[in-house]
């Protein structure tokens, strides 16, 4: 069953305020498992000297922290994330919006989209290719959002696949197929940026419980 719009309704409400942000209470081995199988992804690529398809990785992954952090401080300071994952779906939370399975999808799919590109692409290639995930990972995501468990909760009405897919997925899908094309000073700057704002929210948020 696919769900295309949030209902705000008493029970997505009543899911959000039961969400257990880095609880123990459901991990399992699996967590361990998909680490190894990301790790062996990278390493894979890194000792091939497949550089590009570790800047796609990257740069994705960067940007959905970005976005996985707004979303918990929409969380914070409104009483309500645009989306959260639930209780029941996961082994554990890292964010109100956003568990371990789906964030280790994540890291790598950045690699999967440059991947199913041209040898040779061109912009609009890349920019074809972007729309045509972003337009897949927002199905998917309505999908999750009417499984029998929860797997994802919109509580706001005006929330839901259309903005998923312009405002979430469309720029991160053009970061993984656009910054491997950028020359390599870009490159880095592009990814020391990203990740250093992550490392330095994370750190700072994380600890005073905001997030």
């Amino acid at each position: 069953m696919f769900v295309f719009w949030g209902d705000g309704s008493k029970e997505a409400m009543d899911l959000i305020h039961s969400i257990l942000v880095r609880s123990t209470e459901n991990f399992n081995w699996t967590f361990i498992f998909i680490l190894t199988v990301v790790f062996y992804i990278y390493w894979t690529e890194i000792s091939q000297k497949n550089w590009q398809y570790i800047v796609a990785g990257l740069s994705l992954y960067g940007v959905h922290w970005l976005y996985e952090i707004a979303n918990a401080l929409i969380a914070h300071f409104t009483g309500y994330p645009l989306w959260a994952v639930s209780n029941e779906s996961t082994t554990f939370i890292l964010l109100i919006g956003v568990c371990w399975e789906l964030s280790m999808m994540f890291a790598v799919a950045g690699m999967i989209s440059y991947k199913m590109l041209p040898k040779k692409p061109t912009k609009k290639d890349r920019l074809l290719g972007a729309l045509g995930m972003a337009l897949l990972f927002a199905l998917v995501e309505s999908f999750l959002a009417g499984t029998s468990n929860h797997s994802f909760i919109w509580v706001y009405k005006w929330w839901g696949v259309i903005p998923v897919f312009i405002t979430t997925y469309i720029p991160f899908f053009l970061a993984a197929n656009f910054v491997p094309s950028w020359k390599q000073k870009d490159q880095r700057t592009f990814l020391l940026t990203v990740w250093i704002a992550v490392a330095l929210l994370l750190i700072l948020l994380v600890p005073q419980g905001i997030i």
